[in-house]
C-alpha cells in the first residue's frame, strides 16, 4: 500500500515538473518582462600633476601602461627642494640649541663666575666707602681738600653702583632665564620644525604617483617641460568602477530599482555577456543625447541610468557602444540602501558624483 502510494506521489511530481516546462515553452517570457536600453561605456579619468613647479625630469610611463596606486610615473628635477629641506633641518637644530640652552638654565661655572665678580666689586665698593668717610674726617685738619672729598664721593658712588650691577647679575644667573623667554624659544624651534616638515614635503612632491589603478590615455609632458600644479601631466582612465551610461524613460522608472542585475552586450564581442546591475538612477530628467538610439522620440525626457558593469578580461572601452538588458521580474530593491547591493563583480562599488 505505502509502495503505491509513493508511485502516485512520484508520477503527480512528475507531471507538475513537466506542465511547468511545457506552460513555460508555449507561453515565453514577454517583452514586458524585459527591458532594452541602449549607451556607452563609461569610466572616470583623472589628470595627475604635481604639487611642485620645476623642469620636468623623468616620464616613467608611456601611453597604453597599466599603472597600479601607488606606482612612481614621473618625477621633476629636485635639487632646490634637497637644497631647501637642508636649510630648514639646519635652521630647526640651531634653534632647538638655542632651546636647550635656555631650558638648562645658568652653568654651575657661570654662577660662581657672577659671584666672584660681585664679591670683588663688593670689596672695592667697602674700600671705597671707607676712604670717602678717612676724607671727611681729615678735612677739619686742613690734611684733606674739598677735591679729596669729592673724589672720594665720586669712588663711593661708582663703587656703588657696580657692586649693585654685579649683584644683580648673580642673582639672575641664579635664578636662570625668564619664562617667557623660553616660550618663545620653543615657538621657535616649532615653526622652524613645521618649516622642515614643508620643505620635506615639497621635496616629495616633485615625485608623482598614480593615485589609482589605470590605463594611461596620454602623455601631455616630456621630460624638459615645465610642470606646474595647474598642468596635468597624464591622462589615466581607471579601471575600477566601469559603467554603461544609459537613458530609461519615465514609463519605466516604477519598474527598476537600484540593485537590479542586468546583461550587457556589445557589437565588438558578438555573444559575450558582461554581468551588471543598476548603480544609480538619476533624481532629475533631461532630453536624451543625440549619441543615444532608441526607438523613442529624441524630444522626450528620460532619466540617466548607470549599470555598472563586470569584465575582467579588460575589454569594455569608454566610449563602446552598449546594450542592456534588465529583467524586471528580477525586481531586487534597495530602498535605503546602498546603491550597489549586488556585487557581481566581487566588490561593491558605491555611487559617485
Amino acid at each position: 500500500m505505502n509502495k503505491r502510494r509513493l508511485i502516485i506521489v512520484g508520477a503527480v511530481v512528475l507531471l507538475g515538473v513537466v506542465g511547468g516546462l511545457l506552460y513555460r515553452w508555449l507561453h515565453p517570457a514577454s517583452a514586458a518582462d524585459t527591458l532594452t536600453l541602449y549607451g556607452n561605456v563609461d569610466i572616470w579619468e583623472v589628470h595627475p600633476a604635481f604639487n611642485d613647479s620645476g623642469p620636468v625630469s623623468q616620464m616613467l610611463v608611456t601611453e597604453g601602461s597599466s599603472v597600479r596606486k601607488g606606482e612612481l610615473i614621473a618625477r621633476i628635477d629636485d635639487t632646490r627642494y634637497i637644497a631647501r629641506l637642508a636649510e630648514a633641518k639646519h635652521r630647526a637644530a640651531n634653534l632647538k640649541a638655542v632651546l636647550l640652552r635656555l631650558m638648562h638654565g645658568s652653568r654651575p661655572q657661570e654662577i660662581a663666575q657672577a659671584r666672584a665678580t660681585m664679591e670683588g666689586l663688593g670689596a672695592i665698593y667697602q674700600n671705597a666707602k671707607a676712604n670717602y668717610a678717612r676724607t671727611l674726617k681729615l678735612m677739619p685738619q686742613g690734611i684733606a681738600s674739598i677735591q679729596d672729598r669729592d673724589d672720594a664721593r665720586a669712588g663711593l658712588r661708582s663703587a656703588r653702583g657696580n657692586y649693585r650691577a654685579a649683584l644683580q647679575a648673580y642673582r639672575l644667573a641664579v635664578l636662570g632665564p625668564r619664562h617667557e623667554d623660553i616660550l618663545a624659544a620653543r615657538s621657535a624651534y616649532g615653526a622652524a620644525i613645521a618649516a622642515q616638515a614643508l620643505a620635506a614635503r615639497e621635496l616629495t612632491d616633485t615625485s608623482l604617483y598614480a593615485a589609482a589603478d589605470g590605463i594611461v590615455e596620454d602623455r601631455i609632458l616630456e621630460p624638459g617641460d615645465m610642470a606646474s600644479p595647474s598642468t596635468p601631466v597624464y591622462t589615466i582612465a581607471l579601471t575600477s568602477p566601469l559603467w554603461v551610461r544609459a537613458y530609461a524613460p519615465e514609463t519605466v522608472l516604477g519598474k527598476i530599482a537600484l540593485g537590479m542585475p542586468a546583461v550587457i552586450t556589445t557589437d565588438s564581442f558578438p555573444g559575450r555577456r558582461y554581468r551588471g546591475w543598476i548603480g544609480y538612477i538619476s533624481p532629475t530628467a533631461e532630453f536624451t543625447p543625440k549619441t543615444v538610439e532608441t526607438s523613442a522620440l529624441r524630444t522626450q525626457l528620460v532619466y540617466q541610468v548607470r549599470i555598472y558593469a563586470c569584465d575582467s578580461r579588460g575589454e569594455l572601452r569608454l566610449g563602446m557602444p552598449a546594450t542592456v538588458t534588465v529583467e524586471l521580474t528580477r525586481h531586487i530593491g534597495t530602498a535605503g540602501g546602498s546603491p550597489a547591493t549586488t556585487p557581481s563583480c566581487g566588490e561593491t562599488h558605491a555611487r559617485r558624483e
